[in-house]
């Protein structure tokens, strides 16, 4: 399961950089301060710390830099944003004139390296006013203990669209992903052997060889003029297409039934109790939810009824069953424990709006998209013929199209790849011809969908022997990928080193390990090595979900995983079918 959420992992690490490089660095005994930040800035603060964190760094108000503000000139400023002219331009304009400026002094601090175009613009205008200008090397967003993402969604277009006329663009985010991979490595403080995924196309390479030459120049010219070696770490980089079962199938597992089936968005949940509509923050601060959020969900189903019953039955204050509308009556009568009994029927309410989607039509088609994802029933039979198992999906008035693509993606990823005449005929039986591309567009990724390939499909292990429930068989990719880099059975053909491997890297953290006892889990975690995995495009919740099951199993070994964003299937696939439209028609909110 997940790490005591004392330890919130790359969360804290992340606020303790910020706190030293940017607070500490700028504090002065009883001095309040104005912090502006820009759109990613805010995503990066409300990741990793609340207001309450900011009111004790002596900051007495958050503004966002691109709104109009009224000069408060009686106040020192503290801007916190990304190196990009938008975010610079907007300062510039608080610093007009000395007359006009909006602050007293201003604090700069940038989240990553800033091109000399843009300090020269900023020195040349009010190198009067600044008091601090420094580059703290944190670009990306802690999202929880062990994932982070880039924030760069767009990023999938340009990585797979088929359009000549985007190479600039796919150059310049290149470029921009290699240098915020870095920053991941540069906070945990390591220099890891950076490996990738040689096959089927060569973004996973191209991307290697540029995090590769980054990272050398990084700890060529790092604070402490040290040049550091290679630490025990590897940081692993693939390309989406590795596993595309992952991203279509209906997964049961908490987290990622519920951002599945249900529309949360920012990770807020909307719920009505009580005949109220309220909402609720899924993070990493509620400790119920991390400790059920990888559970299965009729695990979480039976678990949640029963902490009710325990609060309920030490409080003497409930009698036979517990519903939630017997809990609201409760929460009225008793306010000192209403906190604590809210995150039961949070989840509850969850667990529940789950389940009314899942039983209608989601638990039969699960059947389907397991036998297909494996090429084996829950018997272990192997399925003969796939057409046969999909037929019913696709004949049933049950399933809106989105299943019917998802159930059709499986059955042409089970078989490698189908014919033209064989994918038609699919698309017209189920009147998808406005979304075919959601299936076609597919072989961008380097996936087989027409015609057939002729290459085999990589084998799998064999977790037979583990207990699953029925309809959660299927094991995601990055779980052998991750097991067999930490056991050193990765394939150095398949999986090549951008550099040379790091001697003392045997895949386990032994070196280290042995040379003290371990005192406890923390202390272990300290001791051992880290795998940073980054997948281009995009993963899912239940690849999020590996990186912790793993890193429980391998305890001298901690996986870190992120990427560009975080999937779901239907996002996903309205973003595969927008690959080959023009530039114009996909709406980005980039600051070039």
């Amino acid at each position: 399961m997940a790490p005591p959420v004392t330890d919130r992992g790359l969360k804290s690490i992340v606020w303790q950089k910020i706190k030293a490089t940017v607070f500490d660095d700028c504090k002065k005994e009883g001095e309040w301060k104005i912090m502006l930040l820009d759109e990613f800035t805010t995503k990066l603060l409300a990741s990793c710390c609340k207001m309450t964190d900011l009111l004790a760094e002596g900051i007495t108000v958050v503004e966002n830099i691109y709104k109009n503000r009224e000069p408060v000139r009686q106040m020192k400023a503290l801007y916190f944003i990304s190196p990009t002219s938008k975010s610079v331009d907007c300062f510039l304009r608080d610093f007009g004139s000395k007359s006009e400026n909006k602050y007293k002094a201003a604090y700069i601090y940038f989240t990553d390296f800033c091109p000399d175009s843009l300090f020269n613009k900023i020195k040349a205008s009010c190198s009067k006013t600044i008091r601090r200008c420094k580059e703290i090397n944190i670009s990306f967003i802690p999202l929880e203990s062990q994932v982070y993402t880039l924030d760069v969604p767009d990023a999938f277009y340009y990585c797979y669209s088929p359009d000549p006329s985007n190479a600039n663009g796919k150059d310049t985010i290149m470029e921009a992903m290699a240098e915020q991979i870095v920053t991941v490595c540069a906070t945990l403080d390591e220099n890891p052997g950076v490996r990738y995924k040689s096959k089927p196309l060569d973004n996973a390479s191209k991307l290697a060889q540029l995090v590769e030459k980054k990272l050398e120049n990084y700890y060529k010219i790092d604070e402490k003029s040290l040049i550091k070696g290679k630490t025990h770490s590897q940081l692993i980089i693939i390309d989406r297409g590795f596993d595309p079962v992952s991203t279509v199938l209906h997964e049961l597992t908490f987290q990622a039934m519920a951002y599945d089936l249900l529309p949360i968005e920012n990770d807020t949940y909307k719920y009505k109790t009580d005949g109220k509509e309220k909402e609720a923050i899924l993070e990493e601060d509620d400790d119920l939810w991390v400790r059920i959020r990888h559970r299965h969900i009729a695990v979480v189903l039976e678990e949640i009824p029963k902490l009710m019953k325990e609060i309920s039955s030490t409080k003497k204050a409930t009698e036979g069953k517990t519903s939630l509308s017997a809990l609201a009556q409760l929460m009225k009568k008793m306010p000192h424990f209403r906190k604590q009994i809210t995150k039961q029927v949070v989840h509850l309410n969850l667990a529940e709006d789950c389940m009314n989607k899942f039983k209608p039509n989601i638990e039969k088609l699960c059947k389907t998209e397991q036998d297909l994802a494996l090429g084996t029933d829950a018997e272990g039979q192997k399925v003969k013929d796939a057409m046969r198992v999909l037929l019913p999906v696709l004949l049933s008035k049950n399933h809106d199209n989105y299943d019917k693509i998802r159930a059709i993606l499986l059955y042409i990823f089970s078989i490698n790849g189908t014919t033209e005449e064989n994918l038609d005929r699919l698309i017209q039986n189920v009147k998808i011809e406005n979304e075919s591309d959601m299936i076609r567009n597919w072989s961008y990724l380097g996936v087989p969908i027409v015609p057939p390939s002729q290459q085999g499909k990589p084998l799998r292990k064999d977790r037979s022997a583990e207990e699953t429930f029925q309809l959660s068989r299927w094991t995601p990719f990055i779980k052998d990928i991750l097991e067999d880099a930490i056991d050193n059975r990765l394939d150095s053909k398949e999986w090549p080193y951008c550099s040379q491997c790091p001697a003392v890297w045997n895949g386990s953290g032994a070196v280290s390990a042995r040379q003290k006892p371990r005192a406890n889990y923390l202390e272990d975690r300290k001791n051992g090595s880290k795998l940073i995995v980054f997948v281009i495009g995009g993963i899912t919740y239940s690849e999020m979900r590996c990186a912790y099951e793993v890193s429980q199993a391998h305890k001298s070994c901690e996986v870190i995983i992120g990427s560009t964003h975080i999937l779901t299937p239907k996002k996903l696939l309205d973003d595969i079918k927008m690959l080959n439209k023009p530039k114009d028609k996909v709406s980005f909110i980039k600051d070039e």
